[in-house]
């Protein structure tokens, strides 16, 4: 078996945790997720471990006589793995007691990583709630805070820049309003860490806004990059599984990002596409095509089934359909001079909750 494929089906099956491993990092990622950051030959992994399909996931994590952990598949080890330490900033608080964590969190392997507003607008209207999301359940259990300020967050970036090396952030929200998206609000946080950590590289993520030169003013505040994040390239999908979003067309989300190829750069605007609504590989690989060829990088990403949503029971789709749709995606990406590696920040530089790197 090889690490491909073992990387591969890890994502969609997820792992066992048959020893503790708490006191390395946490479960979660960027957004609300189930996942735990996985070393995998020293590369950073997200893999999903709490859901009840991971419990039956023929992949499980040992531990040895010599403390080291190990992957196994039905019982066999298959590779070593390690797990990145509890970072340093965890162990800080702000003047108001609030712990830093709940303000954001290490993702991956040098990612800082925060939910700006953890409550959503589509969240809290009858029939707009996205099915996949579990972006208010992380606010309900105590992880985090609803708003996190500019202060807060420029804060918590220094100390983690400084402490523990963290390279890039991401800032993802819930949408705040259904006319900037919360993207004022966006730029003020980017502009307060900023003016403490400026080489850190920032990714900011939102739904398109009504007036798109909003965005130039992110730009300005010192945003990098940006991730506007389609999910789907099938309206009927969206409608059934994104209801509110899908008010906000496909074409206008070109707009967007034609847009922001202007503002930004080719290669440092991506959306999520997922994989495992039911869209056919044609549809994903050639809607991935359509925007490579815009300057947007289309991460692409296996569906994880969040406990607590509307489909936390549907499978993840299969690794070999998976590898099928990243090995063509990334053959487009690189016709169109797309890669990860030339993110200045962000999920397609992070990489670690996709498994297209490892064909780039």
């Amino acid at each position: 078996m090889n690490k491909k494929q073992i990387l591969l089906e890890l994502q969609s099956f997820g792992a066992r945790l048959d020893v503790p491993v708490e006191e390395h990092g946490r479960c979660g990622g960027a957004g609300p997720s189930d996942d735990k950051a996985f070393m995998l030959d020293g590369v950073a992994a997200m893999v999903p471990t709490l859901g009840d399909f991971a419990q039956e996931s023929p992949y499980a994590v040992i531990s040895g006589d010599d403390g080291k952990y190990s992957i196994t598949s039905n019982g066999r080890n298959v590779m070593p793995v390690e797990f990145v330490s509890t970072p340093k900033f965890y162990g800080l608080k702000t003047k108001n007691g609030i712990p830093y964590r709940q303000i954001a969190v290490l993702h991956g392997l040098d990612v800082l990583a925060t939910t700006v507003s953890q409550r959503c607008i589509r969240w809290r209207r009858e029939g707009e709630r996205c099915h996949f999301c579990a972006i208010e359940n992380s606010l309900e259990s105590g992880a985090t805070i609803s708003l996190k300020t500019p202060e807060q967050l420029a804060e918590v970036a220094e100390a983690a820049v400084r402490l523990d090396g963290v390279k890039h952030m991401i800032m993802t929200t819930g949408t705040m309003n259904y006319h900037d998206m919360g993207v004022n609000y966006l730029i003020d946080c980017t502009r307060a860490i900023k003016a403490i950590v400026p080489d850190l590289g920032i990714q900011v993520q939102f739904e398109p806004p009504e007036n798109l030169e909003d965005m130039e003013l992110l730009y300005e505040a010192g945003a990098e990059a940006v991730g506007i994040h389609l999910e789907s390239f099938s309206q009927d999908t969206r409608e059934r599984i994104t209801p509110g979003k899908a008010k906000i067309s496909i074409e206008r989300y070109f707009e967007a990002f034609k847009k922001a190829v202007d503002i930004f750069g080719r290669n440092q605007v991506s959306t999520y596409i997922i994989v495992g609504f039911g869209d056919s590989e044609e549809s994903i690989v050639e809607g991935c095509r359509q925007i490579a060829e815009l300057g947007v990088y289309p991460f692409v990403v296996p569906l994880r089934p969040l406990m607590g949503t509307p489909l936390e029971n549907v499978s993840a789709p299969d690794p070999q359909f998976m590898e099928r749709i990243y090995r063509r995606v990334a053959k487009n990406n690189r016709e169109y001079d797309l890669a990860y590696r030339k993110s200045k920040a962000g999920c397609a530089r992070c990489g670690a909750c996709s498994g297209i790197t490892a064909f780039e």
